[in-house]
């Protein structure tokens, strides 16, 4: 299997090349030259570490099967506190597949426990001997999870820029008590998006990339830029659909719709990717909150940054920028290299791109795009409770409120299953807000925790539990232009 550019700008990777390296160095995302296809009902039976070898193996044939085998062996070594990593529960006439269950309490544990391991394999058969540092901008779960997973793994070191104040004191807590001898974290001043485009200048400086091989240190990413993070996600796709079949809610071969909060477009890439592999879905759904750019494209194929940026209480869709928007518009336009690369140097310099009306046309085909208020959120989480005694998260509620409103208008009634992003008590004051405001902490998010679980009757995930307890290291802050600077004074 080889990579290419989405810019053009690249000679073809393998998996090794094109996961070791992050991203395209002169900017561009590496894609799959070629989508395999494959008969669902061959992955029937199978467990979900078999599965996901199952797809590894037709993404990175040059890896070591070993090292696939390793890095699928995390799903059932105990470090999901469930034996079904990703179950679906059916509530309420749909699916809702809890992608929560591993060490952070967030769907990104799915991927990020796995890329370590490719990552590894990957340095080392492109024959990099040097350090790898990897870069990560967060909008709140990918940081805690991509540090738990590379948190003292041999030959890494990695940085986390998470927005100062934008993202939710649980969050910030998992990050700054991770520990680890290769961790660092920093507080940036600005939003996500402003992290995420200082990381990417830093990833396509050429002399800062010399200057670290000079100290035998590469760059890497774990943000779901990098191939390896993506692909892990797809399997989860597959998992349900094979669980839908088993449980009796489809017949085989009935396609399901599947809901995805999205902010970066990463997860609902994923399920995007898992169609064009041959997963039976009829229509895919995409979620945003008050942040909702990606909304706003499929209205009118202006894809327009240059607008307010709303703090909202889910904090991990809180973007303006969505990196993998680019991969899929490089499959709406039959991988037109030349459009990705005008469209995209205009995003860069004007902050806005207007793609034509066949693209756009071609774009609302595959996937159909909604947006929840902050209202609606929160009425959402409460109605839900009340109705199924099943606590969502703002992030999940999201998804929720946009199918609901999906399903009134279109009277689609294929069965479908939303992506369960987190845990609610990852965000507890704001789902105690919506479901007993009597009970709300305002202050205290620690008793917050406390407070759902006794109302609420679940337990607190493990991750979670006495973080106010643990010792924390306080992220360094920067602002960021600063952060090219820290990675010279600290790394070169």
């Amino acid at each position: 299997m080889l990579y290419i550019s989405t810019r053009g700008n690249s000679e073809p990777q393998t998996s090794a090349q094109a996961i070791s390296i992050g991203m395209v160095p002169a900017g561009g995302l590496f894609v799959p030259q070629e989508i395999p296809n494959v008969n669902w009902q061959e992955f029937r039976g199978l467990d979900y570490s078999q599965l996901a070898l199952s797809v590894l193996r037709l993404f990175c044939d040059d890896l070591p099967d070993s090292t696939l085998q390793q890095a699928v062996n995390v799903y059932k070594d105990g470090r999901f506190d469930n034996p079904n990593p990703a179950p679906v529960i059916n509530i309420g006439g749909c699916g809702l597949l809890e992608l929560w269950h591993g060490p952070t309490a967030a769907f990104k544990d799915m991927a990020l426990q796995v890329l370590p391991y490719l990552l590894a394999s990957s340095t080392k058969i492109v024959g990099l001997d040097a350090e790898v540092l990897i870069l990560t901008a967060t909008s709140g779960d990918t940081g805690k999870a991509a540090l738990e997973g590379f948190k003292d793994a041999p030959g890494t070191k990695i940085v986390v820029f998470y927005p100062d104040g934008g993202v939710s004191a649980v969050q910030e807590r998992q990050m700054i008590t991770t520990g680890g001898r290769n961790t660092y974290v920093l507080a940036v001043s600005g939003n996500f998006d402003e992290c995420q485009t200082a990381v990417k200048k830093v990833f396509s400086s050429p002399d800062l990339r010399q200057k670290l091989l000079r100290k035998k240190k590469v760059f890497s990413s774990a943000n779901s830029i990098n191939w390896g993070r993506l692909l892990p996600q797809i399997v989860y796709y597959f998992w349900a659909y094979l669980q839908t079949v088993e449980q009796g809610s489809i017949e085989p071969g009935s396609p399901i719709n599947i809901v995805v909060p999205t902010g970066n477009f990463g997860n609902i890439l994923a399920a995007f990717y898992a169609q064009k592999m041959g997963l039976p879905i009829n229509k895919l759904i995409c979620a945003s909150n008050r942040n909702n750019v990606l909304f706003d494209f499929f209205q009118s194929g202006i894809y327009n940054s240059n607008r307010p940026f709303y703090l909202t209480t889910s904090p991990s869709m809180d973007i303006l920028i969505s990196s993998n928007f680019e991969r899929f518009l490089f499959e709406m336009t039959s991988r037109d290299a030349a459009k990705i690369n005008k469209w995209f140097q205009a995003l860069g310099t004007e902050g806005r791109y207007e793609v034509d009306s066949s693209t756009l046309d071609t774009c609302r085909q595959n996937m159909y795009a909604g947006w929840a208020s902050e209202e609606g959120v929160s009425q959402t989480i409460a109605e839900f409770y009340q109705e199924h005694g099943y606590v969502l998260d703002p992030h999940t509620a999201v998804g929720v409120k946009v199918y609901q409103d999906y399903k009134q208008q279109s009277k689609d009634n294929t069965y479908t299953v939303l992506a369960s992003t987190a845990s609610p008590f990852k965000f507890a004051q704001s789902v105690l807000r919506a479901i007993r405001p009597e009970d709300y902490a305002a202050e205290d998010a620690w008793k917050a925790l406390d407070r759902l679980s006794e109302l609420t009757g679940w337990q607190i995930p493990p991750g979670l539990r006495n973080l106010q307890d643990k010792q924390a290291q306080p992220a360094q802050k920067c602002r960021p232009h600063e952060i090219e600077k820290f990675i010279l004074e600290e790394f070169c």
